[in-house]
């Protein structure tokens, strides 16, 4: 891993990936259901369940991958803000947005380091492949 990974960043990334977690889950089910006493809508929280403990490990993988099933959440929150009759679920839709875009930047601000390096690596074997006889 190199060094200058920023662990406020993956920090970051963990704290919001929690929290939206924690937040289609308690949305589903008590703040703003579909149908009052809630609904299995609570089940689009799980697959964010499966990248808490890699994000929190700061695993680059992990990072890689739930930065990508992030924009689900993302576009679920403004497909609903779009389309939800006027009430509270907006509300929560507007939430949903601002923490999968919370964890979408913090996730690239701290892979954005490993990126680079492992460019460099590839470019600096690449130039030693091609002066020792490529």
């Amino acid at each position: 891993m190199p060094a200058s990974l920023n662990p406020l960043w993956q920090k970051t990334a963990l704290v919001s990936l929690v929290a939206l977690f924690l937040w289609c889950i308690a949305w589903e089910i008590w703040l703003a259901p579909l149908k009052p006493g809630g609904t299995f809508m609570f089940l689009k929280a799980l697959p964010l369940a499966f990248a808490i403990r890699g994000v929190a490990k700061g695993s680059l993988y992990t990072l890689q991958w739930s930065s990508m099933l992030i924009l689900l959440y993302f576009m679920e929150g403004v497909v609903r803000v779009a389309s939800d009759p006027p009430g509270p679920s907006i509300l929560m839709a507007w939430i949903e947005i601002v923490l999968s875009s919370v964890f979408f930047v913090a996730a690239l601000a701290y892979l954005r380091p490993a990126k680079k390096a492992y460019k460099q690596k590839h470019k600096s074997k690449k130039h030693k492949a091609e002066t020792q006889g490529g």
